[in-house]
């Protein structure tokens, strides 16, 4: 993935975090059931400041698994909103997003200074990579931006959603990386035939060839 356009996708959705509507809707419940509008917002920021994070890490010599290995190894993937993976998501969350809009965006805003000079320095890193703590394992670096533009793209629509505004746009080229990365996993999940008829025949499709 482009480095440029990675930090643009994560400038629109700190942009879109800082709306007055999503300020306004804070402390209300989000399209994502559980989850306040301040809880999705900051998990979407949280993204750009997560790279940042991991970016600052050195890095550790081992194989980096591919991207879809990843999304085939993760248990969040194919778990239950109600299941513990997914509802510590959602509170953890929440009580970050607690200390109000303000310091969100002010952590936002630091991380998306800091994060195209990271990307630079990275580059050139041997090995490019990098490891995802909570997973426990690596990624290629170029893997791991799609990962995170996948989260920003998805949740950025569903923060618009929550408080009435349309879903930014976002680089096409970003929305295509996440776009493949969506079909990939739909594919292992459902099947090449269920992903294909829900994107040509519609007469013929399954209710759902969701992602996630």
């Amino acid at each position: 993935m482009d480095h440029a356009s990675f930090v643009d996708a994560a400038r629109i959705a700190l942009d879109l975090a800082s709306t007055t509507e999503v300020k306004a809707g804070w402390f209300e419940e989000s399209s994502c059931a559980g989850m306040t509008v301040g809880g999705l917002a900051h998990h979407l920021v949280q993204q750009a400041g997560n790279t940042v994070r991991l970016l600052e890490l050195e890095p550790v010599a081992e194989p980096a698994i591919p991207l879809l290995e990843h999304y085939a190894r993760a248990a969040w993937v194919e778990a239950a909103p109600d299941d513990e993976v997914n509802v510590s998501v959602r509170e953890g969350a929440d009580a970050a997003a607690a200390a109000g809009p303000d310091d969100v965006i002010a952590h936002g805003t630091a991380a998306l200074e800091r994060l195209p000079a990271l990307l630079r320095e990275h580059h050139h890193r041997i090995p490019d990579q990098v490891r995802i703590p909570w997973q426990g394992w690596s990624l290629s670096t170029g893997d791991f931006l799609v990962t995170r533009a996948m989260e920003i793209v998805v949740h950025a629509d569903d923060l618009a959603s929550s408080v009435g505004l349309d879903t930014p746009e976002f680089p096409d080229d970003v929305v295509a990386d996440v776009l493949a990365l969506l079909s990939g996993v739909a594919v292992r999940r459902h099947g090449q035939a269920a992903v294909v008829r829900a994107l040509s025949r519609p007469q013929r499709a399954p209710e759902s060839v969701s992602a996630f």
